[in-house]
């Protein structure tokens, strides 16, 4: 197993990491909208939220070796249901064609209470 790391997405701030590569596959850990420049929540509606959830996995996918194309399966956390239309515009422009497999749920509280919270499994890409 191989940890990732990039200062172009948020420091892990606990004991886990940014990701973790495993027999051709990356495993995120979720991600909220922190602007990895100052660690400081993505103020906004929840668009604004999901598009900077986006950029952070794809900036974790990238230096594992990965990108959107690969990913398998994602999680995504709202904090409210009702916002899951204006989360899927967002997350669908960044897929495009693309279609993971996923599961969407509403949960209690996330960190810093943000709005949403997405991770996924990805293939490596052949380089």
């Amino acid at each position: 197993m191989q940890q990732v790391h990039t200062d172009n997405a948020p420091a892990a701030i606990g004991p886990y990491s940014q990701a973790i590569v495993a027999n051709g596959f990356v495993f995120t850990a979720g991600q909220v909208p922190f602007d990895p420049k100052t660690m400081q929540l993505v103020q906004g509606h929840i668009s604004s939220q999901t598009e900077q959830v986006m950029k952070n996995l794809k900036a974790i996918l990238v230096q594992a070796g990965a990108d959107l194309s690969s990913v398998v399966k994602t999680t995504v956390f709202l904090q409210d249901m009702n916002d899951f239309a204006e989360m899927n515009e967002v997350y669908a422009r960044h897929f495009g064609d693309h279609k993971p497999a996923r599961s969407t749920v509403q949960v209690a509280r996330l960190p810093r209470d943000a709005a949403v919270e997405i991770e996924c499994v990805a293939v490596l890409l052949d380089r």
